[in-house]
């Protein structure tokens, strides 16, 4: 398990974001990054609204910059994506925050 700093560059949906990670000696990865441990419903489809607002909030909570990342691991998903846990400035679990907020449910 690593801890990152790390710009968020785009929400693709309720638990997947692209983000600039900082490896340290300013050396920079683009990753895309699976939100640990939820599920979020996706934009399209019967779940479209619900998947459009879990997005938005998961927008809302990454506006709390900078960002940690840290990683379950160092392992990828199965579309390649590293599984990741989220915080924010304040020191927020966003993964938690999803959940509790009832965008996610939980997902291992």
């Amino acid at each position: 398990m690593h801890h990152y700093a790390a710009t968020i560059i785009r929400v693709i949906d309720g638990d997947t974001v692209v983000a600039d990670v900082d490896l340290g000696f300013r050396t920079f990865t683009r990753q895309t990054l699976r939100l640990y441990g939820i599920n979020a419903p996706e934009n399209r489809g019967f779940e479209k609204q619900a998947g459009i607002a879990a997005t938005e909030y998961l927008k809302n909570q990454l506006s709390h910059e900078p960002i940690t990342v840290r990683t379950i691991r160092d392992r990828q998903g199965k579309f390649g994506r590293y599984l990741a846990v989220l915080f924010n400035s304040l020191g927020t679990n966003i993964n938690r925050e999803m959940i509790s907020d009832g965008h996610a449910v939980p997902y291992e």
